[in-house]
């Protein structure tokens, strides 16, 4: 099962909304980041870790996995940790663009994706979602409209 280490910090500070949300209100772009990954790997057989620097301020969870808060360390280094004392780096999928963790993840044996790349597949992932939902609806509204003409029929 692959366990997927995200890069919280990093992966907000490449996403526009939640950059703009984080220098009003840094919980609510954790809150909004968390959801990102939620929706992503429902229904997905995998593990996750989401790294935080920082203290945790209001509790917040992932499907399948933890939140780590650095507290007075950097999460770079929890995340490093965790990596060394995995017991299978191989079935690691490590999500950042910090170039160190990048090349860290690599000697160490993890499929790297950078935070950029993680996003776009989120993003197009929920738009295919969003269309095989309209398709959905519409498939439903024409069935609709058949029952409705064939009892108008009779």
């Amino acid at each position: 099962m692959n366990h997927y280490i995200i890069d919280g910090n990093n992966l907000i500070g490449r996403i526009k909304f939640l950059q703009m949300i984080q220098k009003k209100d840094k919980q609510e772009s954790r809150a909004g980041l968390v959801n990102l990954p939620n929706r992503h790997f429902a229904g997905k057989e995998l593990k996750q870790t989401l790294h935080f620097d920082g203290h945790q301020n209001l509790p917040l969870s992932v499907l399948k996995g933890k939140i780590e808060y650095s507290k007075n360390d950097q999460s770079d280094n929890l995340i490093r940790r965790e990596i060394e004392n995995s017991g299978s780096p191989r079935l690691i999928v490590l999500i950042t663009s910090d170039h160190s963790l990048m090349n860290f993840g690599k000697v160490c044996g993890c499929t790297v994706i950078s935070s950029d790349d993680f996003y776009r597949t989120i993003q197009s992932s929920s738009e295919r979602d969003d269309e095989e939902a309209k398709i959905s609806q519409l498939s439903n509204e024409k069935s609709e409209f058949l029952k409705l003409f064939q009892e108008r029929k009779k």
